[in-house]
């Protein structure tokens, strides 16, 4: 039973390349069901190795993946039919490759080290799945959302912007203090 939140990882990694072909071809119903259950997994496999502690390395690795993974690719493909702008696909593509790439230097320059997600960084997440699951509603079955597209667009840049730079602050601050320790 403890592996079950890996299993969840592993379906939402399954679950990307399936919703990148429905959103490009326009099967918005069909994307909102498979991109309700990926949100649906994240949840439940967050709540069970929290509420249980059935945490792994696996886990810890491949469930923020899998959640990028996701959500970097309904932002291209959202961007590609034109749905949302692609400098907000652009910033999030951007800010995640920064976390990847920041991550893999510090682990170079300075060894390894624990980053635990910031509240920022879980609410730019939450935003960033509850833009699109909006859109798709908006596209499949509830059109009087058109209105909170744009809005909601803007708060997701504008938190995923600070999040980035408070991984940014948080990575600068923890090397400083590993430079003087060595």
């Amino acid at each position: 039973m403890h592996q079950l939140p890996n299993l969840l990882t592993l379906l939402r990694l399954a679950l990307v390349l399936p919703i990148a072909g429905l959103l490009l071809s326009d099967r918005y119903v069909q994307a909102l069901v498979l991109f309700a259950v990926a949100g649906g997994s994240d949840a439940l496999d967050g709540f069970l190795a929290r509420r249980y502690g059935w945490t792994s390395r696996f886990g810890s690795l491949f469930d923020p993946l899998a959640d990028k993974l996701l959500l970097v690719t309904s932002f291209i493909c959202l961007s590609i039919t034109q749905l949302l702008p692609v400098w907000l696909a652009l910033v999030i593509f951007l800010r995640d490759l920064l976390l990847l790439l920041g991550a893999g230097l510090f682990r170079m320059l300075a060894g390894p080290a624990q980053f635990t997600p910031s509240r920022l960084g879980k609410l730019s997440t939450l935003l960033q799945m509850v833009l699109v699951l909006c859109l798709l509603l908006e596209m499949s079955l509830a059109p009087a959302l058109a209105p909170v597209r744009w809005p909601l667009s803007w708060v997701v840049l504008v938190v995923t912007l600070c999040s980035g730079v408070q991984y940014i602050w948080e990575w600068g601050r923890k090397f400083r203090y590993a430079r003087m320790r060595a």
